[in-house]
């Protein structure tokens, strides 16, 4: 059996949006460029501002009727399995279908967890068991669950998801553990900080799970977040992406963002992505990296000189 994975490779990206008019740029650059989706990242507490992702993703449904939402990621430990399903059935109902929820674990920053009243060392376990119990009340049926860490006394939520079953849960992470939940419980996998190398062999493992668990040929979504950076030439790219990822993430970021981000001409960066759609990945969120203000300048340049290098993917 294989993962049947999609046919067309998509393209979307990353955004942080701090106000109206930021978001209705972000459709408005997704729309004019022929960008599939729009995605948001998730911390409570972190290295640089975050917003909610949620509420974002609210809003670019509210201003696109085209484009797919998602997380990337969603922080599921951090927050009660109920809760995490209501606000998926309605960003589910409001965006017509058009949602996917990436879920996972997080961890580089403990102080989230300690200031949520999580302990740190039971996040894998609870994202586990948190989407167990989020499928259940997707059902729109009467549910009970009695688990490790959640007990759920027979309720029902309702509306159910407009999406019959929900909608796709995309689990992030890295680990044998993630795989593991990737393979048996979720509808696919993204990815970040990973080499193509790492990606194929980690689909490999999803793969082998899946078909543990009789799942080894339903379609599956694969995806990747992935900084990138075009420039005139690979050295100011690599330059101009090692100080925007250093100042996001806390720290030096230089041989990192070598081996992890898209970064030169619009030729290197479209080789970068032909390693990574060889490995399996056909939905890429792209993470403008560099100076402040240049992101959508940075989007904008990828649709219109990357994009056209890639259309036989």
């Amino acid at each position: 059996m294989a993962l049947k994975l999609a046919d067309d490779t998509r393209f979307g990206f990353q955004v942080t949006n701090w106000s109206r008019e930021a978001a209705i740029a972000s459709v408005k650059l997704a729309e004019a460029n022929g960008y599939e989706s729009i995605w948001a990242g998730d911390h409570i507490l972190f290295a640089v501002p975050i917003l909610d992702p949620l509420l974002q993703l609210a809003q670019i449904a509210a201003l696109s009727d085209k484009v797919t939402i998602g997380t990337c990621i969603y922080l599921t430990a951090l927050r009660q399995p109920a809760a995490s399903a209501k606000l998926g059935t309605t960003l589910d109902h409001i965006s017509g279908g058009r949602f996917v929820f990436g879920m996972g674990v997080g961890g580089e920053f403990p102080i989230e967890f300690a200031a949520n009243g999580v302990p740190h060392k039971e996040r894998g376990a609870r994202v586990s068991e948190s989407i167990e119990i989020i499928r259940k009340f997707w059902s729109g049926e009467k549910i009970s669950h009695s688990g490790e860490h959640f007990e759920i006394p027979e309720s029902q939520m309702l509306p159910a998801p407009v999406t019959p079953g929900g909608p796709p849960i995309w689990v992030g992470g890295r680990s044998p553990a993630a795989m593991k939940r990737a393979g048996t419980l979720c509808d696919g996998w993204i990815s970040y900080v990973v080499s193509p190398e790492m990606y194929k062999k980690n689909m490999a493992d999803i793969q082998s799970h899946a078909d543990a668990a009789g799942r080894g040929d339903m379609s599956y979504g694969t995806g990747h977040l992935y900084f990138f950076r075009i420039d005139d030439d690979y050295d100011t790219a690599w330059d101009k992406a090692t100080e925007h990822l250093s100042r996001r993430y806390a720290m030096d970021f230089r041989n990192p963002a070598k081996r992890y981000a898209a970064l030169g001409t619009p030729e290197q960066v479209a080789d970068a992505i032909r390693k990574f759609h060889a490995a399996g990945v056909r939905h890429f969120v792209m993470d403008p990296t560099g100076p402040a203000g240049e992101e959508n300048d940075q989007l904008a340049r990828f649709a219109q000189e990357v994009r056209p290098l890639l259309s036989d993917l």
